[in-house]
């Protein structure tokens, strides 16, 4: 019987959730839906010097947010709780002691004075940055250099140590990513890493193998930054649980700067003010706030599906995408190895498409909490939703609803009366008088019936349309862009249509 398809995704409560921790959480969760499998969360929160109040909170509401909430989780629990790494401390240290026991590790005692004296000792031209490996291990203070009584003795006495993988010299590992196909890697070229600390808890070395093998995951997606670290992990399953019982790898590749050089990072979106994260996230400790793209104005249907072309394709030049349409055609296999670009006015072109993609009923929810928080009265559902209709079309961003439409719920606070002195004439003074009082007697209020009876008076006072209309726009919205402007008026309504012409008006009597 085939295993059943099981991914997680495990980041550490360090801060806010990057767009690609995000994207990698889409491919799991994506490729876990299409095989009807479980996606899973877990949090690796081993480094407790790193942990951050209110991060693992923020992939919760992230992951809400994104519509990729996990099967199990430590919020939602499982069957392989706990699914956190600190509370399943005493698991990895049993494995730590046993891949001691076996020669596949060891214990080292240096403390951080020799160590800092090893990279400046070892250190050459030719290695500048020493590593604590095979070459400099047996100058160390470790089980293997001092041996088993001074160790015994050592460990009897409360002395810190941490345990170290021991990398075998000059191996070659292999490994089959999904993306890069076979991947090769020399050991003499990898350090010792650390699997347990002095503190008791794992590095993500072992946490990462132990966790994914009772956790029973059949396949370990992770960006690239990893792949250095997986002839560590390699062997710790080979050592451990066996090869054949390794899930299988995908390393995604990253997600650069809008000019290519370079990961994109906290820095950029400073340099650059463009979100990273994909809700706001404000630093407990310095107050610093980093943008979301939910609170500059994304909806998450748009966001999800930028994430997703962000570094891959189905092979065809279509770009949208529900994330029903995903989970049916989504392949590992057509996920770029090259780095992605982040664009962000491509990330505004898919929410525009976005917007006039979603329904009237979802995008009247979202407008009407911005006009809330800017405390415009709406008069009712069937002019909000006539609004929306009306300005979709110019609106990039949720924020945009409102510079685009404050103008249907209240009248402009400023006119570019600059626009339209230089040709303004008495002639048209008396024009606009006269189309308040043909506007009075319209029964059939709209579009058509505005724009008819404005060009019937504009011939009949041989004026040409087209010098009326600007003075009619800045009349209706204060400025010179906007919806179009008998639409604008059909929605004002008679009175308010008339009283915009009039107040314009009164300020041309001064000229």
């Amino acid at each position: 019987m085939e295993k059943k398809i099981r991914v997680r995704f495990a980041p550490s409560p360090t801060g806010g959730l990057h767009i690609g921790g995000v994207r990698t959480v889409l491919y799991n969760y994506l490729f876990a839906k299409q095989h009807q499998g479980d996606f899973i969360l877990r949090i690796e929160d081993t480094d407790q010097s790193r942990y951050v109040a209110g991060a693992e909170n923020y992939i919760y509401e992230t992951l809400k947010w994104c519509g990729l909430e996990p099967d199990e989780s430590p919020l939602k629990g499982g069957p392989y709780s706990p699914y956190r790494q600190s509370e399943r401390k005493k698991i990895y240290r049993d494995y730590a002691d046993r891949l001691v026991r076996e020669g596949y590790a060891y214990y080292a005692f240096d403390t951080p004075e020799e160590l800092e004296a090893m990279r400046t000792n070892y250190r050459t031209a030719s290695n500048p940055s020493p590593q604590y490996d095979h070459k400099s291990r047996m100058h160390m203070r470790n089980s293997i250099a001092i041996g088993r009584e001074e160790s015994e003795r050592l460990l009897s006495s409360g002395a810190p140590y941490v345990v170290r993988i021991k990398m075998p010299d000059n191996e070659t590992i292999h490994l089959y990513d999904m993306i890069r196909g076979q991947v090769e890697f020399n050991t003499s070229l990898v350090d010792d890493k650390v699997l347990l600390k002095a503190d008791g808890m794992p590095t993500y070395h072992l946490a990462v193998v132990v966790d994914d093998f009772l956790m029973q995951i059949t396949h370990a997606f992770r960006g690239e930054e990893w792949l250095p670290s997986a002839p560590v992990h390699v062997l710790l399953w080979r050592y451990l649980f066996g090869e054949e019982n390794m899930p299988a790898w995908a390393h995604f590749p990253l997600i650069l700067k809008p000019d290519g050089n370079g990961k994109l990072s906290k820095r950029d979106s400073d340099r650059l003010g463009i979100p990273i994260f994909a809700m706001d996230w404000r630093d407990p400790v310095s107050g610093e706030l980093v943008p979301g793209f939910r609170e500059k104005g994304f909806l998450k249907e748009a966001f999800v599906n930028m994430l997703a072309v962000l570094g891959w394709n189905d092979g065809t030049e279509k770009e949208i995408y529900s994330l029903g349409e995903l989970i049916e055609i989504f392949s590992i296999e057509r996920v770029h190895k090259a780095g992605a670009k982040f664009n962000y006015e491509k990330a505004k072109w898919f929410n525009q498409e976005w917007i006039r993609k979603i329904s009237l009923d979802e995008l009247s929810m979202e407008v009407r909490k911005i006009y809330q928080e800017h405390q415009l009265v709406i008069p009712d559902e069937s002019y909000l939703r006539s609004v929306i209709t009306l300005i979709k079309d110019r609106c990039h961003l949720l924020p945009d609803f409102f510079t685009e439409g404050k103008l249907f719920f209240e009248a402009p606070g400023n006119w570019d009366l600059e626009a339209i002195r230089p040709k303004w004439s008495m002639a048209k003074t008396d024009f606009f008088k006269n189309l308040i009082e043909r506007f009075e007697t319209i029964n059939d209020w709209t579009p058509a019936n505005l724009e008819s009876v404005f060009k019937e008076l504009a011939v009949s006072r041989q004026i040409k349309p087209g010098e009326l209309q600007l003075p009619l726009r800045i009349m209706m919205v204060g400025e010179k862009t906007g919806p179009p402007v008998f639409e604008i008026a059909a929605l004002l309504g008679k009175k308010e249509t008339g009283n915009r012409i009039n107040h314009l008006l009164v300020q041309t009597g001064n000229w």
